[in-house]
């Protein structure tokens, strides 16, 4: 328990530290323009610690400058509303906010909606109540959730219908979302987990976090399993992004800035979500038991379960899940790159050698134009044939060359490497290409081997 206490602290501790250093957020608004409510947590508590929660809509008609939102706006004779009954509503919920900063991306993910559908965005502002001590905001997110349900039950009285709202949370809004969910009984049409937050969540209820029971449809996308986040699946599919902990372009290093070492991969799910609203690309989860069984290659397609369509993220029904019932709490794994559109090609690295009587490593390089991915494998004396999966940023059929480098030992002389054939395929296939295969290689020890392909992708 002391142990669990002291991560719990820990992550209050940075999650507070954070806020200090990117909490400065947002530009200026218009003054006719509706902004989050600016009061601090020590505002907050001298005020008798009402809760409060405030709305902002957007729409396609308003796109650039929100207002605010209540039942009351939806019958003002002096000023229709810009709310439409008829359309869906997304409703997007921020997460702890420590210091009571503004979270800056709410615009940029409701212009991102709003580009790609004709919505109602309503924007859920409890900054009010989701700063303080961390602990505290989790014994409070539920009131939000029944504060949010009463809007819902008006929206309901003026044409809206459960299964119109799409909710769409990020970290502790997930599960904010999820209880919404729990008091409408599942009947909400889609709820949207971004990084939903793991501390003093893991071990939770269903109850008392997002579960597939909260929406007709639940995704959740995992990036900070490790930290922040999540690492249990919490919805019908769960998305882990490069296994769903370390991302691909975020600091490892403690001298790195805060926002890179502390909150980048917990905030990479609604980047990688943003970047995959406007449909550049295709960002498809594989399913799979383990991430290690994933990188290995023992999970190659979406048969089975999803009867070969191969869920996506991004605002398609069910995310292209075609089956029925849809499954629940389905691992699947994708690689990404590290920056927008973040759609990397999985290709399948599977290398056959001669026995060895010594242990040696092998570095593959794949190499298009300027664009290149290394990968490094150890190669042991009981084994043969080795299989691993690399994020490539374009097709098999746009790869023009591979490189082998006998990278060998450095305390004893390493022999030449006998490699009876490599080859390279990429999945799960769009196209059906063949493999490509280059058979019967010696790789010197200081003398890289390297073959260039000729091809030109085919539809």
């Amino acid at each position: 328990m002391l142990w669990k206490l002291k991560t719990i602290l820990l992550s209050v501790l940075v999650i507070y530290i954070t806020s200090v250093v990117v909490g400065v957020e947002d530009e200026r608004k218009d003054d006719d323009c509706a902004d989050f409510n600016n009061t601090t947590w020590l505002e907050y508590r001298q005020q008798g610690a009402k809760l409060q929660v405030q709305y902002l809509l957007l729409t396609r008609r308003n796109m650039d400058c929100a207002i605010m939102f209540s039942e009351e706006s939806l019958t003002d004779t002096q000023q229709p509303s810009l709310f439409n009954s008829s359309l869906p509503t997304k409703i997007i919920v921020h997460g702890y906010r420590a210091l009571g900063s503004k979270p800056s991306w709410v615009k940029q993910l409701a212009q991102a909606l709003l580009r790609a559908e004709d919505v109602n965005v309503v924007v859920v502002d409890w900054v009010y109540g989701a700063s303080f001590a961390y602990n505290l905001v989790v014994e409070n997110y539920k009131e939000v959730a029944v504060q949010i349900s009463v809007l819902i039950n008006q929206l309901q009285k003026h044409g809206c219908k459960l299964e119109s709202f799409h909710f769409i949370g990020v970290s502790l809004g997930a599960h904010v979302s999820g209880f919404v969910g729990t008091l409408f009984e599942g009947k909400i049409g889609r709820i949207t987990g971004l990084d939903p937050a793991g501390p003093m969540f893991k071990g939770a209820d269903t109850f008392d976090r997002l579960d597939p029971s909260d929406a007709q449809f639940v995704e959740a996308i995992h990036t900070d399993s490790d930290y922040f986040g999540i690492s249990i699946p919490v919805g019908h599919v769960d998305f882990f992004l490069n296994g769903g902990m370390d991302q691909t372009g975020c600091a490892r290093s403690r001298f790195a800035s805060m926002y890179g070492y502390v909150i980048c991969d917990h905030m990479r799910a609604l980047h990688v979500y943003m970047s995959a609203l406007n449909g550049s690309c295709p960002l498809m989860g594989i399913p799979c038991f383990r991430y290690e069984d994933f990188l290995t290659g023992r999970c190659l397609d979406c048969e089975g379960v999803f009867n070969g369509i191969c869920p996506t993220i991004g605002l398609s029904e069910n995310s292209g899940i075609t089956v029925s019932p849809i499954p629940k709490e389905q691992k699947l794994f994708l690689l990404t790159t590290s920056s927008p559109p973040f759609c990397a090609h999985h290709i399948l690295l599977q290398l056959e050698v001669s026995v060895l009587d010594k242990s040696a490593e092998v570095e593959v390089t794949l190499r298009t134009g300027n664009l290149r991915t290394d990968q490094r494998l150890r190669l042991q004396t009981d084994a043969t044939v080795y299989r691993r999966v690399l994020a490539h940023p374009v097709a098999l059929c746009e790869i023009h060359s591979i490189q082998l480098k006998n990278t060998g030992a450095r305390f004893y002389r390493q022999g030449d490497i006998h490699i009876k054939s490599v080859c390279l395929s990429e999945f799960p296939s769009l196209r059906r290409e063949k493999p490509l295969c280059v058979n019967n290689i010696n790789v010197r020890r200081g003398a890289p081997w390297s073959h260039d392909f000729v091809q030109v992708c085919g539809f």
